[in-house]
């Protein structure tokens, strides 16, 4: 499906700058707040965001005048959308993490993991070799880019599937009655963004207790040594 992967590929351009600036906001914010609380208030952002944007196509997709050729390219251009939230959301957390994701082959495997969830952790786990709880770290600042380019090919076969049927079925709801394409829009949407809230803790695991320095992943990482394949 050539729209996804040019989403995906659109998705992962958003400035490493933009991403922190955003976090620190959040912090400023919360003063009191701690890396954990700071990762659940990027989880609520999230889904506002993402059930507002599903339930505003819903609105335009069913309205009279709206004839199915334009609802079709609402709903392509609401999976932009989503994909690109989805990536913000999942770098924000990788930069509580105190990771800073540069190299886009790493970045397009971490969104694609965590709109997987649980199965995205297992393609990296079963790709790379490795048995761990923190799939994001090893994938973002450990794995050699030959690595995250094989992961990054499954994971795409199992994104192209899942999204298929996902956004296939939540475009045919958008289309019903003005209302009820707005309702179909704000829960699908909302369950859509829940999936990669859960494979963002999945990947990541708990967040530190302190707000950690800032990580850069490497591009040319070395390959891991048989030791750190355990």
């Amino acid at each position: 499906m050539p729209f996804i992967d040019a989403a995906l590929d659109k998705a992962v351009t958003i400035p490493s700058a933009t991403i922190h600036a955003h976090v620190d906001k959040v912090r400023r914010r919360n003063p009191g707040a701690d890396p954990q609380q700071v990762v659940r208030l990027l989880e609520r952002e999230y889904l506002q965001v993402v059930a507002a944007t599903g339930g505003a196509v819903g609105v335009a997709a069913a309205a009279p005048s709206v004839g199915t050729g334009v609802a079709t390219a609402l709903t392509v251009s609401d999976v932009a959308t989503f994909f690109g939230a989805s990536a913000a959301f999942a770098l924000a957390v990788a930069s509580v993490h105190g990771i800073d994701v540069q190299d886009a082959e790493r970045r397009k495997a971490l969104l694609m993991a965590t709109l997987l969830g649980e199965p995205g952790a297992k393609v990296v786990e079963d790709a790379a070799g490795i048995t761990t709880t923190r799939v994001a770290r090893t994938l973002l600042t450990r794995m050699p880019l030959g690595t995250v380019k094989r992961v990054n090919a499954q994971l795409a076969r199992r994104l192209v599937k899942r999204q298929a049927v996902k956004q296939g079925s939540l475009a045919l709801g958008r289309l019903a009655p003005f209302g009820i394409g707005l309702l179909i829009g704000v829960v699908g949407g909302r369950a859509l963004g829940r999936t990669v809230v859960e494979g963002a803790r999945t990947a990541f695991g708990p967040a530190p207790e302190q707000f950690p320095r800032t990580v850069e992943a490497s591009p040319t990482l070395p390959a891991l040594p048989p030791a750190d394949r355990a």
